[in-house]
């Protein structure tokens, strides 16, 4: 068996759902998920419910470029951190790095505008998002934030604004993980909640991501019903956490705690393990763009 790719994406978070005002924005986490293209199938299992990975072959052929071997003999192995269906943009990562493994196996070139592109068709014909996930798709791609107007085309003109996002060497980032949601809500359950989508627009304007993703938070929570969401949500702002919100249309919740303040952490772990143990917390970082190479540190497939 051999390897003719390899490619590499990264989790994110949302801080404004791009259903709730036609703007998108998510902001890079450090959930790294590899990528190897193989010439025959790999003894894991691959995990692709919604059979993305061929969409990206297909997007691939119609960007107009060549495969390194027939289409029937490409096989895929996925090693990921990234909790799927949870909103904390799987898919999207799947898609960046599935191009990534394919320009890497036929020694192509592209600008990361262009591969965004590509993941974004693949996303799109798919049929598994709501708004294209250009935003999400940038930030799986590249460190940081980036504004987006979803009914924009073009990849590259569709950025109205991106920003580092909340300094990585202040922040600890801790997700609930509560596992795959159920089903993904309609565009119009998103219209009576606009309010909330409104002050997350206006926040990112400011570049104050953390009110963006507790106010966008309350927004999908709104859209999803998501009672219970909005009650463990509550939980970590009454117990000091400076930001909290239901990420992508669920279910993970992003929480967000200032790296000097260990002990509300520890409360929150606590916390959340003696009331809801379901559950499993993820401990994370934020990416920044100058923290762009620990890319290099994402775990071999």
């Amino acid at each position: 068996m051999a390897v003719l790719g390899r490619g590499h994406a990264h989790g994110a978070c949302s801080l404004l759902h791009a259903a709730g005002t036609g703007y998108g924005a998510s902001m890079s986490l450090d959930l790294p998920l590899a990528i190897r293209l193989l010439d025959k199938p790999s003894k894991r299992d691959l995990d692709d419910g919604d059979q993305i990975l061929s969409f990206v072959i297909q997007s691939w052929k119609k960007a107009g470029h060549k495969l390194p071997i027939p289409e029937e003999d490409i096989n895929w192995a996925v090693q990921s951190r990234i909790p799927i269906a949870q909103g904390l943009k799987s898919s999207s990562a799947l898609c960046v790095a599935a191009v990534r493994a394919l320009c890497d196996a036929t020694e192509t070139n592209l600008e990361l505008a262009d591969i965004v592109s590509i993941a974004v068709d693949a996303q799109l014909e798919s049929g598994i998002t709501l708004t294209g996930s250009v935003d999400d798709t940038w930030a799986c791609a590249t460190p940081g934030w980036k504004l987006i107007d979803a009914n924009q085309p073009d990849v590259r003109q569709g950025i109205l604004l991106e920003g580092s996002g909340p300094k990585r060497d202040d922040w600890d980032v801790l997700i609930v993980s509560r596992g795959p949601r159920e089903k993904r809500p309609a565009l119009e359950d998103f219209i009576p909640h606009q309010q909330h989508f409104i002050q997350a627009l206006n926040a990112l304007q400011e570049e104050n991501e953390l009110v963006a993703l507790t106010m966008n938070g309350r927004g999908v929570i709104g859209a999803t019903g998501d009672i219970k969401g909005r009650i463990m949500t509550n939980d970590a702002l009454v117990n000091s956490a400076r930001a909290a919100g239901i990420t992508g249309s669920g279910t993970a919740i992003v929480i967000v705690v200032p790296k000097l303040l260990q002990g509300v952490l520890e409360r929150l772990k606590n916390w959340y393990e003696s009331k809801y143990p379901g559950v499993e917390l993820i401990e994370t970082n934020f990416l920044n763009p100058q923290n762009e190479h620990k890319e290099d540190e994402t775990p071999s497939s």
